[in-house]
């Protein structure tokens, strides 16, 4: 059985890991152009979705209700990622 403190370092060793391909990707990949403001966003975003997926997951509910929420909490991360990428509703603060 995997410990409390082992399922939070699982939750918080993915967006480390992401931003740090992220990192290299911006150093030895033609084409890549990630400003240090695009780094703090990404950070935000993804530590943050970290966070609140290890609240879900350390929370006493039931496992279905801890996966419909973390995945809420994915497809909200995924939404304003996409929008702030390619700006797919059309809001202001969209990146295209």
């Amino acid at each position: 059985m995997i410990s409390t403190k082992q399922k939070t370092t699982i939750i918080f060793a993915l967006p480390a890991l992401l931003m740090s391909v992220a990192f290299f990707g911006n150093l030895f990949v033609e084409g890549w152009n990630w400003s240090p403001s695009d780094f703090i966003i990404a950070a935000v975003l993804l530590f943050g979705t970290a966070f609140f997926i290890n609240l879900v997951i350390n929370s006493k509910k039931s496992p279905r209700f801890k996966l419909m929420i973390s995945f809420v909490i994915l497809l909200a991360l995924a939404l304003v990622w996409i929008e702030l990428a390619v700006g797919i509703f059309g809001s202001p603060f969209a990146g295209s």
